[in-house]
């Protein structure tokens, strides 16, 4: 009996990567310097994974400006002053706007997943941005000469390309990241714009065979940056049933950090598709104290007690640094986490024996 467990994406980027990452940010750093610096950072990252027992690596995003933006740096009629996304501790991230078309991403996710694939054998798990997110990009206002129906046309090819890309370039699974969908619940309650949203990943999605699907996997959290969130406050409840209808054959479930993970369970449990698996999130990267993997272990087992064992997985709540610049978890106690998920997952399939 084995549990699958695999990490969200994310890992705080060591302090040579942070001082290169601010030099080149001032102009005393060129591109070439610093992508010396990320590769050396993605190398290490997969290294200390290995050495850790993880059986699905990733690269830890070193190399990405953010988990979200990645497609853009370069792409021109962006204007910076977008979508503002505000979290509970008061500090806030805003997304660009779209001011001209056509919209084509300007960097691809199978290039971090063949980059990383360079440094090990194992299997490599790459995490790409949902178009749900990057469909928020188009202003209220209509673009002249380039209307919203084509702005949606073009982002699901762009999005297509990218997840067929990786899963060509030999990913173990391909994760959408879709944290925006418990935030649209906060902006909208009625629950009409996460349809929407649902709406936008579907229609990429059907876009793939059954073979495919069973590779693909949704993340959702409620944020996780600066060690706060942007909506932690919004019930799981309103969230799952529509979350569920997504066409993917794997769910990443930021559970760990739930004020109440039985009743988050139950709601699983009572809309979890037989086609599918659930990886429940065992390490919180919010809370500073790292879990111990008897910690984990009795989590898994609560877990199991709802989830079917061949349709449970885990994994950790959320990346550990989504953004480039978040430094609120040091890179140890990340993989300290990581090793004590790896392990408490291994001890639940004991006791579950």
């Amino acid at each position: 009996m084995i549990i699958p467990t695999e990490p969200i994406g994310s890992i705080p980027r060591p302090p040579a990567l942070q001082q290169a990452l601010s030099a080149h940010a001032n102009g005393r750093l060129d591109d070439q310097e610093l992508a010396r610096f990320q590769q050396a950072a993605i190398a290490d990252t997969m290294a200390r994974l290995a050495e850790l027992g993880c059986p699905v690596l990733v690269d830890g995003e070193q190399s990405k400006p953010s988990f979200l933006t990645y497609p853009l740096a370069g792409l021109a009629g962006l204007d910076p002053h977008g979508a503002v996304i505000p979290f509970a501790d008061g500090h806030t991230r805003q997304l660009p706007r779209l001011t001209m078309g056509p919209f084509r991403y300007q960097a691809h996710a199978a290039d971090y997943l063949r980059a990383a694939q360079r440094h090990t054998d194992r299997p490599v798990k790459q995490a790409v941005i949902a178009p749900s997110a990057l469909s928020l990009l188009y202003p209220a206002e209509p673009i002249p000469a380039y209307t919203r129906e084509e702005f949606l046309r073009d982002l699901a090819d762009e999005a297509e390309a990218d997840i067929r890309g990786c899963l060509d370039a030999g990913a173990h699974a391909v994760q959408l990241d879709f944290t925006e969908g418990r935030l649209s619940l906060k902006l909208d309650p009625s629950g009409g714009l996460l349809k929407d949203l649902v709406a936008v990943n579907n229609e990429v999605l059907g876009r793939f065979g059954r073979a495919d699907r069973a590779r693909l996997g949704v993340h959702t959290c409620p944020g996780g940056d600066q060690d706060s969130t942007h909506s932690l406050d919004v019930d799981y409840a309103d969230l799952l049933p529509t979350l569920f209808e997504l066409n993917v054959g794997n769910f990443y479930v930021q559970l760990a950090g739930e004020p109440d993970p039985e009743r988050v369970l139950r709601v699983i449990a009572e809309h979890l598709r037989p086609d599918v698996r659930v990886f429940v999130g065992v390490t919180d990267p919010i809370n500073p104290v790292v879990e111990t993997a008897e910690e984990v272990r009795d989590r898994v087992l609560a877990a199991a007690s709802h989830i079917p064992l061949d349709q449970l997985g885990t994994c950790d709540d959320c990346g550990f640094a989504p953004f480039a610049d978040d430094t609120s978890t040091p890179r140890e106690v990340a993989f300290a986490k990581i090793e004590a998920r790896v392990r408490g997952t291994a001890l639940a399939e004991v006791a579950l024996s």
